[in-house]
């Protein structure tokens, strides 16, 4: 029941995010906003740990996992937001949401190719469900 409730939330602010940066996108670059974006969460997130006595975790994280999660927030926190808050400034909200929501797309194949997860017919069917929504979409 957690999971659920969880899920749902996130869905309730993933969905309603794109809405107030579309708005903020009016006003200022693609560029401008994701730094806005970026130190607002990061100043968050550290008076959150500091609040929960995590901070001291922080810095004891090993080396490898600073790596990957330096990475992965290049590629999706700083180009992936950059070039979707480029695409959400030029296009409908409407339209650019879902085709950026198709990023399970790559996921499942590279899970397969590098994690070498198997491939079942569910997630089959689902990969050809993200195609046909992301055709329907465009």
């Amino acid at each position: 029941m957690v999971i659920v409730v969880l899920l749902i939330l996130t869905a309730i602010l993933w969905g309603s995010s794109p809405i107030l940066e579309k708005t903020g996108l009016r006003n200022t670059s693609p560029l401008i906003a994701l730094t806005i974006r970026s130190v607002g969460v990061a100043v968050i997130l550290l008076i959150m740990l500091s609040c929960m006595g995590k901070l001291k975790e922080l810095f004891s994280v090993e080396g490898k996992t600073v790596i990957l999660f330096t990475i992965s927030g290049i590629m999706a926190g700083l180009l992936g937001m950059w070039t979707y808050f480029g695409a959400l400034k030029a296009g409908a909200t409407s339209k650019i949401v879902p085709i950026a929501a198709s990023y399970p797309l790559i996921t499942v194949l590279l899970s397969i190719l590098i994690l070498k997860e198997g491939v079942t017919l569910v997630r089959l069917i689902g990969t050809l469900l993200i195609i046909a929504g992301i055709w329907l979409v465009k």
